[in-house]
């Protein structure tokens, strides 16, 4: 349900003094008239108005003011960079790849987004910047619009969001903008437990606290860890650390440049770099509310997932997709159908025909080499790749090789929280593409169901687990006990439909048994032929 009603007052100077001393620098104007505020601050960011002006905060934390607003500047200043700042490492990767470039334009940029991107103002570091993106001061901010500022990271690696989890080559991280924060400027001031609206676009509807549907969490006993299943490198224990997972949610997660290039632009203080731990948090905290646990401790992870949910949701309607290759925009899709669960919003996961989520396009079902019917490719990673699951192996390509090596390090180890935190409320149907969830279960799997026809090809070690030791835990304890519901029925499969990126989506019903038994005979024909040539050449 979303609601609009209007009902609380502004700042008094008492809260502004509270709010000072301990949220950030909140000055009240002794000017006559209501009561106001000069500048606000969070996470470092500090706005400067020309006026002093209505403001609060979300349940989450972050600011609105009424507007419109003239904001003079930010603390730290937008501009160049300073002439004494060291160059950044401009390495390239495995793949001879980097977005980074030395580049002295633009550091702690702003910007009003109103269209999703593969283009930012934040830093003119990264590939990606755009100065006519960036805000220039002073500007006048009307309502329905969001300031996003950011402060921009030294040219130093430094402790990931995530780095806690990672093993210790991926523990730091050099992207190049450390914070953001958000400044929401409506025309009149929300209820007391609003959400903050979309950091994206103009659609600035309210949705409250009041609205959640608790109901839908289950309240489950904290399966047992094995101490043994947690590497050196891992130094969290869920759900002990309840605290971590809040953390990695306090902060919005600014994820309107849809393309690769953002794992070295994200602000590594409010988001991972890289999607396959994107779903890794998202899993996490997902289960975390499935626990039985008083509310009050749940609501903090619970206010941060579904503020991050509304925001892809808003991402999606002005332009935003997440199909970039390999494992990099992962974990998008389940935040924004929890959302529209528990503010009970079916709108919330109504997305546009241009948007593209990486869980659904990489997944679909055919007739796979060993009996597979929910299958995965890349979908694209330097062009556009092809499907290569049907295929066996000793026919596989060289980017065949490389698609199997992201699916087994980047891809399904880390849906399968999310994957298992829809079934536990009911949400598969609402997901809407069944092969993800069919592919999930085939490579959580304990047991081999395909070993018969694998031939001298062994399952993959990586197969049957996460990277996470809880999700693991969670899925061993809770997967057959997740409640029985309805597939969505309406199998599609992202199809290319040509060389420039154009795509569309195909029916995909699940194949036969026949058609796995025709194909298996295939299969086996084919290796038997290739053996005989083999033999006649020795």
């Amino acid at each position: 349900m979303i609601h609009t009603t209007l009902a609380v007052p502004v700042l008094t100077v008492a809260l502004a003094l509270v709010l000072a001393a301990t949220a950030g620098c909140v000055q009240q104007s002794p000017a006559a008239g209501p009561p106001g505020v000069s500048e606000v601050s969070q996470y470092g960011i500090t706005w400067h108005f020309d006026r002093p002006v209505r403001a609060g905060r979300f349940i989450t934390g972050d600011w609105w003011v009424i507007g419109p607003v003239t904001v003079t500047h930010t603390t730290p200043q937008a501009g160049p960079a300073d002439a004494a700042e060291a160059a950044v490492d401009t390495g390239t990767n495995r793949w001879g790849d980097t977005s980074l470039r030395n580049d002295t334009r633009m550091r702690n940029g702003s910007m009003i987004v109103l269209t999703a991107t593969q283009r930012q103002g934040y830093d003119s570091r990264s590939q990606t910047y755009d100065p006519k993106l960036s805000v220039t001061f002073p500007v006048t901010v009307e309502p329905s619009r969001s300031l996003v500022s950011t402060i921009s990271a030294p040219p130093v690696r430094r402790n990931s969001l995530a780095h806690k989890i990672m093993w210790d080559e991926e523990k730091k991280g050099g992207t190049v903008l450390d914070a953001a924060a958000v400044l929401t400027v409506l025309a009149a001031e929300p209820p007391a437990d609003a959400f903050r609206p979309c950091y994206a676009g103009t659609d600035k509807r309210i949705y409250r606290a009041q609205d959640l549907r608790w109901d839908l969490l289950q309240r489950l006993p904290a399966p047992a860890v094995d101490p043994k299943a947690y590497l050196p490198y891992y130094e969290i224990r869920l759900p002990d650390d309840w605290a971590e997972a809040e953390r990695w949610f306090q902060r919005p997660w600014i994820d309107h440049m849809c393309n690769w290039m953002q794992q070295q632009l994200n602000p590594c203080q409010n988001s991972p770099a890289y999607g396959r731990e994107h779903a890794r948090l998202v899993s996490m905290a997902s289960l975390l509310l499935h626990l039985d646990v008083p509310d009050d401790r749940k609501r903090p992870l619970l206010t941060g997932l579904v503020q991050y949910g509304i925001d892809t949701s808003g991402v999606a309607k002005v332009g935003g997709s997440w199909n970039w290759g390999g494992g990099h925009t992962s974990g998008r899709k389940w935040p924004m159908v929890f959302a529209s669960l528990m503010l009970d919003d079916p709108a919330l996961r109504e997305v546009p025909d241009t948007c593209v989520f990486h869980e659904d396009a990489q997944t679909y079902y055919g007739t796979g080499w060993a009996g597979q019917t929910a299958l995965y490719w890349m979908v694209q990673h330097h062009g556009q790749r092809d499907r290569y699951e049907e295929k066996s192996p000793e026919q596989w390509t060289r980017w065949d090789r490389s698609s199997e090596s992201y699916r087994l390090c980047c891809n399904g180890r880390a849906w399968a929280g999310t994957a298992l935190a829809a079934r536990l409320c009911g949400a598969v149907a609402a997901w809407n593409h069944d092969a993800f969830f069919d592919y999930v279960d085939r490579t959580m799997a304990a047991e081999d169901a395909y070993a018969a026809h694998r031939g001298r090809h062994r399952r993959p070690d990586m197969e049957g687990g996460t990277f996470d030791p809880f999700v693991d835990a969670m899925w061993r304890a809770y997967r057959e006990q997740a409640p029985a519901q309805s597939m969505a029925g309406n199998p599609r499969m992202f199809v290319w439909t040509g060389d420039n990126y154009a795509y569309t989506w195909v029916a995909n019903p699940k194949p036969t048994d026949e058609q796995v038994a025709a194909h298996l005979a295939e299969v086996r024909a084919a290796r038997d032929a290739a053996a005989g040539e083999a033999r006649a050449e020795e």
